[in-house]
């Protein structure tokens, strides 16, 4: 397998993450970084061994010796950053949520194929080999036809309005910071395009969602999905069909642990596939694998779910009445 040189735009707190795994893939070469400013490229670089640091994302995407850059910059820059690496011929694994919008992801996903290149959603969860595990289990039908999902991410944040998690300029709100995972989960199993969305949000003087409850209604069932920043949850995700179910532990977008039962609540498996490294190593694999096979999307992470995901959440914040400035 052709090993990929890597470039990294953006040097936070989630490019910190990857970079720690990236290091640690033997298909994956870290190859070069890109930051605002050359000082904080500099010091990313020289913390993993990055070879080249770049103080402007245009000339990172215009090295030509790199075959795949991470976007790992906050939402509201991910349809710019994605687009100017495209343009230079770049395959491309964007943080999530990959755009702010529908409209901005069917522009990049029409760039790339018209390019030839790879894009995917950088949504580790289904490149985890608990997911994977997960989904061999309902697919082999062992719960039988899946009637409800009820799966939450509330993560307790202080409010604060400098940071991008409460700042509407820069994409935030808990909905596509945090809903995206259990939306995501839920349209990977029951389906991209549910009958019915309801949704409902606590908005702040801001603009922005600091909770929110969606639920997805489906022919066969549906999904119950809560998340937001006022305050802390059980993060785990309940499975239910009409033979039995499956728990996916505390923090299920991360979990390694996923327990299967029976209709009558008996345990019948349990199934603990512990990281490598720190979880963020198996989406780098598939992108490599992917690449080497002359794939232009991974079908774990599908162009269609994620479509559809951005559709749902458009959704959402138009009944909640939710624009970002960009959108106006």
């Amino acid at each position: 397998m052709k090993k990929i040189n890597w470039g990294i735009i953006g040097t936070g707190r989630i490019a910190h993450t990857f970079a720690q795994a990236l290091v640690g893939c033997e298909n994956a070469i870290p190859a070069a970084v890109a930051s605002r400013t050359l000082e904080k490229a500099e010091n990313f670089a020289s913390e993993f061994g990055f070879p080249k640091a770049y103080g402007s994302y245009e000339e990172l995407a215009r090295d030509s010796s790199i075959d795949a850059v991470y976007i790992a910059t906050p939402m509201s820059s991910h349809f710019k950053d994605t687009m100017l690496c495209l343009e230079n011929g770049k395959n491309v694994l964007c943080e999530k949520s990959v755009s702010l919008n529908s409209a901005e992801l069917e522009k990049m996903l029409s760039l790339a194929k018209e390019k030839g290149l790879f894009f995917m959603e950088a949504m580790w969860m289904k490149c985890k080999p608990t997911f994977l595990k997960v989904m061999n289990w309902i697919n082999c039908g062992n719960i039988g036809t899946v009637r409800y999902i009820k799966a939450d991410f509330c993560n307790f944040v202080p409010y604060n309005g400098d940071d991008r998690l409460f700042r509407a300029e820069c994409g935030g709100g808990a909905l596509l910071d945090l809903g995206v995972y259990p939306i995501t989960l839920a349209a990977s199993i029951m389906g991209n395009e549910p009958d019915e969305i309801i949704s409902f949000a606590h908005i702040d003087r801001g603009g922005i969602d600091l909770s929110n409850s969606v639920t997805l209604r489906y022919k066969e069932g549906f999904a119950s999905i809560n998340s937001g920043f006022e305050i802390a949850n059980n993060n785990n995700a309940v499975i239910s069909g009409d033979n039995g179910s499956i728990v996916i532990g505390d923090w299920f977008l991360c979990s390694c642990e996923a327990v299967l039962y029976d209709r009558n609540g008996a345990e019948l498996e349990r199934s603990v596939l512990p990281n490598e490294i720190n979880g963020y190593e198996y989406e780098i694999k598939e992108f490599c694998r992917c690449l080497n096979e002359g794939l232009t999307e991974s079908p774990l992470v599908p162009h269609s779910v994620t479509l559809a995901v951005m559709r749902i959440m458009d959704k959402c914040r138009r009944d909640w009445g939710m624009k970002f400035p960009q959108e106006l």
